[in-house]
């Protein structure tokens, strides 16, 4: 089940700080990764290693890690998320507490993943486990909201409750499953990814005290972008 748009009518802002950080996200791809001959030596240095993190060495990459991906396809699906969804969080929390909201839950995805496996020397890398952070904060204030989705070939809409519940389920399963055999499966952080959903649920429990009330029901227009 693929996301291509959500209801946008609500939004009052724009959402700055998303189109920031998927400029960014884009840049560092392009600019720092793809022409690099050393490739494999820059992630190493700017990717979280758990090793390392447990060492007490190389804590800023719990940070540079968000900024970089391991290809094309990974860096389009993470921002092809953040794109539909984190335009009406940021609308929601405001653009410092959005930025704040972004940074702290896609540290805690990183330690979860290095909490996992505290010997692997694999480094991690990935704008994702802030952005299950991101799709937690959008399920709890925004689950109703249609999301226009590609399943099977056939384009439909289903609410966001319906588009992230299976999202999150099937990153559970694949999670458990990385356990049991020590490690990814198939290269990706679920624990990351379960990791920063989690935390992103706590803090807008938290948070939802400061965020913009929604408009009205009345006011609102269909309009699935």
């Amino acid at each position: 089940m693929m996301p291509l748009g959500d209801d946008n009518s609500g939004r009052r802002t724009l959402p700055i700080v998303t189109y920031v950080l998927i400029a960014i996200n884009v840049l560092v791809f392009v600019l720092l990764e793809l022409p690099n001959p050393n490739l494999d030596a820059f992630i190493l240095q700017w990717g979280t290693v758990p090793a390392e993190i447990m060492a007490g060495r190389g804590l800023l990459t719990l940070i540079t890690s968000m900024f970089l991906h391991g290809g094309w396809a990974h860096l389009l699906g993470n921002m092809l998320f953040l794109w539909i969804f984190g335009d009406n969080v940021e609308d929601a929390f405001g653009h410092g507490l959005y930025t704040a909201f972004y940074f702290v839950t896609g540290i805690i995805a990183s330690l979860a993943q290095v909490f996992l496996n505290t010997s692997s020397t694999i480094p991690g890398v990935g704008a994702s486990g802030a952005i299950s952070g991101v799709l937690a904060a959008y399920i709890v204030m925004f689950g109703s909201n249609r999301v226009r989705v590609l399943m099977g070939g056939i384009l439909t809409s289903v609410p966001a409750y319906v588009m992230i519940g299976l999202w999150i389920v099937l990153q559970f399963v694949n999670g458990f499953a990385s356990i049991a055999n020590t490690a990814q499966t198939d290269g990706v952080a679920y624990a990351a990814h379960v990791g920063g959903f989690l935390a992103g649920l706590v803090l807008t429990f938290l948070l939802r005290g400061m965020a913009r009330p929604q408009l009205a029901a009345g006011t609102r227009r269909t309009n699935l972008r």
